[in-house]
């Protein structure tokens, strides 16, 4: 199944009708199917379907009639997922990026994203205020959504806590990633991922997953799962050796080389500017950059 959240006419879900508070359900060719309202007043959210393990009976009480995509917002999957972490370095770059080479790690690189900096298919990204603006990346991922609790889990059992995959853009402003990985991965809106869920049943290999980054109709990044330094098992072991994963905790896999910061001269993203992410046999992220949500006076060195 393809999993999604969504709004319909500006509405989350049917509030008209008294359809829950968040609107989710699965997508077919036609469209999306929402949940029924009987079903969304016992589980409120997608996560809380992963959470008490009920994907197999949700698919049997989704609406018949589809809504056209058309007439859908699509929002981030998970809307409000517990946690978001990102596995850094996770693919062998030949080029420096943003002027730092990095060697490869010979561990496991993590860190952190808040749920706002995130935005769903569709949505516009935000474009740094001042300095920051002339360092905003695009990185292209594959990203895994967590099925079930779990900790300190195997590698040999990881794939089992995985409730499927989706396609992130882990936009990020280079300059402040000197100042610290944490400010430099977590500026509002910078980054995105959906357009939905691909349940994992539906990908018999992630190895066999092809990712690939376009910025205004011109290819950037093209790799294979393959590729990845840390297999998915490895990242899912290690991060749950370090806290719990929850369900609808989302994983980022590292972004291949072929971002703006890794050439030469950069080619970082500007207004107006569109990101197409793909991984195939997942489905296409498509957001184009806004403008700064916030216009204020002169940027002041330091802040």
């Amino acid at each position: 199944m393809r999993l999604a959240s969504f709004q319909i006419d500006g509405q989350t879900g049917y509030g008209q009708t008294g359809y829950g508070q968040t609107g989710y359900g699965f997508v077919s060719d036609e469209g999306v199917h929402p949940v029924t309202a009987e079903f969304a007043a016992r589980f409120p959210s997608l996560k809380s379907v992963l959470a008490a393990d009920q994907l197999a009976v949700m698919a049997k009480q989704c609406l018949p009639v589809a809504v056209p995509l058309a007439a859908v917002t699509l929002l981030p999957p998970i809307p409000d997922p517990g946690k978001i972490i990102c596995a850094g370095m996770n693919y062998r770059k030949p080029y420096p990026v943003a002027g730092v080479a990095p060697p490869d790690p010979n561990n496991v690189v993590i860190f952190s994203r808040h749920t706002e900096t995130l935005v769903g298919h569709g949505a516009a990204l935000e474009m740094p205020l001042g300095a920051a603006a002339q360092s905003y990346d695009f990185e292209g991922e594959i990203a895994v959504v967590i099925g079930k609790s779990g900790r300190h889990i195997t590698s040999e059992d990881a794939l089992s806590y995985v409730a499927g995959y989706a396609v992130m853009n882990e936009g990020s402003v280079r300059g402040w990633m000197k100042h610290s990985v944490h400010a430099g991965k977590n500026f509002h809106a910078s980054g995105a991922w959906g357009p939905w869920i691909v349940t994992a049943d539906m990908v018999e290999d992630i190895n066999d997953l092809h990712l690939q980054t376009l910025v205004n109709n011109v290819v950037m990044q093209s790799a294979s799962a393959a590729e990845m330094i840390f297999s998915l098992p490895e990242l899912i072991a290690y991060i749950s050796h370090l806290l719990p994963l929850h369900a609808g905790d989302v994983i980022a896999t590292g972004s291949p080389d072929g971002t703006g910061g890794s050439r030469t001269p950069p080619a970082f993203l500007k207004q107006g500017d569109l990101v197409q992410v793909s991984v195939s046999g997942i489905g296409q992220l498509e957001n184009r950059v806004g403008s700064p949500l916030f216009e204020v006076g002169p940027y002041r060195s330091g802040i």
